[in-house]
């Protein structure tokens, strides 16, 4: 069985936004499901970090054009059960050799109180059976909301997309593609609203502080740099300045 986790700080408080509330009817609630940062994120390039083990210790090592370092490859290193539970998702969908499998598994493990479904705090759609799954399973529970980050466009480019200028693949499943990545030359044709991570506060993009843009449907957004990054880095610096600026600065992702 897959292990979701359920809301942190920051999807909570996608419960105070009226319009996904008939999604959290009924006492259901926020979750995610999440693998091993960078290890499952074929399209990742300026956020690039993983997790090695040797002798049995985490360390963590960025990609070779990395820009800023993903939050999440930082949480596997601080917290063992972290990482632990994305290792043991990303073997289980690794294990799977077909959509039919994925799709059986992620119905399997699916809680049953699940309302919103953020695909992947950590990790992305690392194989296209697993994304034509993750389709499926939104196609088949209509009255439950899936929204997602990704890098992944080229599996992304060979599904149809309702309306991708406001992220929506199919009416309950919402998916905006994150810059930075390998295949941003795709976007275009794609057509996908995008998320940009910035450096500071300094942007014309609306900044999504809580997903609440990943999580409704609308156009391009921002998300403030956030997370450890590495010494010294210019990423570094400006997380710096960023310190107590925005509510995004004071939410755990």
């Amino acid at each position: 069985m897959l292990k979701f986790s359920e809301a942190n700080a920051k999807t909570k408080s996608l419960r105070d936004i009226s319009k996904l509330q008939p999604y959290l009817a009924n006492r259901r609630k926020v979750y995610s499901l999440d693998l091993l940062s960078g290890w499952s994120c074929p399209g990742a390039c300026d956020c690039l970090a993983r997790v090695h083990m040797l002798n049995g210790k985490r360390s963590l090592k960025d990609g070779p054009k990395t820009k800023f370092r993903c939050f999440s490859a930082s949480q596997e290193v601080a917290y063992t059960n972290t990482y632990k539970a994305r290792q043991h998702n990303f073997d289980l969908i690794k294990g799977c050799r077909s959509t039919e499998s994925v799709l059986k598994l992620l119905t399997k493990s699916m809680p049953k109180n699940l309302g919103i479904l953020r695909w992947h705090v950590a990790g992305d759609f690392f194989r296209r059976s697993y994304l034509k799954a993750a389709i499926e399973l939104a196609r088949r529970n209509p009255d439950r909301l899936f929204y997602a980050y990704t890098k992944s466009l080229k599996f992304l480019a060979e599904f149809p997309m309702l309306d991708p200028s406001n992220g929506v693949l199919l009416p309950n499943f919402l998916v905006t593609s994150s810059r930075g990545g390998k295949y941003d030359n795709l976007i275009d044709q794609i057509g996908v609203r995008t998320s940009t991570v910035v450096f500071d506060e300094n942007t014309d993009l609306p900044i999504d502080h809580d997903d609440s843009h990943a999580a409704t449907m609308g156009g391009n957004f921002a998300l403030l740099l956030h997370g450890i990054q590495p010494a010294g880095s210019e990423a570094s610096i400006a997380k710096k300045a960023l310190k107590g600026k925005g509510k995004y600065s004071r939410v755990a992702t």
